[in-house]
């Protein structure tokens, strides 16, 4: 779940930045339950529509879950990610579901390093919030898309409520500093529209999260976790955040709300 920067591309401190956090994320990441829910990685790979004979790649795949979703129902999955410890983590998957057609590549979401129209499908998960340039990432999405393939979105969203997204974005640089902006639903979709492709079939979900257990695998800024425990409980007074917080005892439990967009490649 990853970018990568290159000559021309987003500044390399970010990069710096994206390979810190899952570096240090990776086993942590790769382990957390919400990552492997069935339900959730159902709505994206059906979402693909993928058959026996697709070939697929993840974008930003982190430690490969969505790779290994795929790979259960096509002649070969693809991954692709900037931080070596998390394709470590994909590799060490596949092993596990002794997966054998499966491909992990090290490289940037901004210059894929693959042939114009090589795959069916085409996705990427809960990455667009760390892109520094989004239009670009989703233009190579397409560009290795063939015709008549299909490109697939997951994020979690920001609020409507502009007070809200700026609290959503204002907690997660400071969860994790290599976030750069949690976007709105529209937005997402105006990635659509904006390269051409035919408005996207829309899926809502919800990644519920509790506070003390989202701060123990986060790395914050200047690993300041306090900080992070008050912004979240400071959250549930108006739901500062766009995410439903709310206490239960003596947590807090709140949610990243999330879609999944899915539309074909028709040129």
């Amino acid at each position: 779940m990853t970018s990568s920067a290159n000559a021309g591309s987003p500044a390399v401190s970010h990069m710096s930045q994206i390979v810190d956090q899952f570096s240090r994320q990776a086993e942590l990441f790769a382990a957390a339950p919400s990552l492997h829910n069935e339900a959730a990685l159902s709505l994206l790979v059906d979402a693909a529509a993928p058959s026996a004979s697709h070939h697929t790649l993840d974008v930003a795949c982190g430690p490969g879950t969505v790779v290994a979703a795929f790979a259960a129902r096509v002649r070969r999955a693809v991954g692709i990610d900037a931080t070596a410890a998390m394709l470590d983590q994909g590799r060490k998957l596949a092993a596990e579901k002794s997966l054998q057609n499966v491909e992990f590549r090290e490289g940037s979401v901004y210059a894929l390093p693959f042939a114009d129209q090589s795959f069916d499908v085409v996705s990427c998960r809960f990455a667009f919030h760390h892109f520094e340039d989004p239009w670009r990432a989703f233009a190579e999405m397409v560009r290795v898309c063939r015709v008549g393939g299909r490109i697939v979105l997951c994020d979690a969203m920001a609020s409507d409520d502009p007070v809200k997204a700026a609290g959503l974005n204002r907690m997660e640089r400071h969860r994790d500093p290599s976030t750069v902006e949690f976007r709105t639903l529209g937005y997402l979709v105006g990635l659509f529209a904006g390269a051409g492709l035919p408005p996207p079939t829309q899926a809502f979900y919800r990644v519920a999260a509790e506070r003390d257990r989202l701060i123990a695998a986060s790395f914050p800024a200047n690993d300041d976790r306090d900080l992070l425990w008050r912004m979240i409980d400071d959250s549930v007074d108006g739901d500062l955040l766009g995410m439903r917080s709310e206490r239960k005892g003596d947590t807090v439990m709140l949610s990243y709300p999330s879609v999944v967009l899915a539309s074909v490649r028709r040129a």
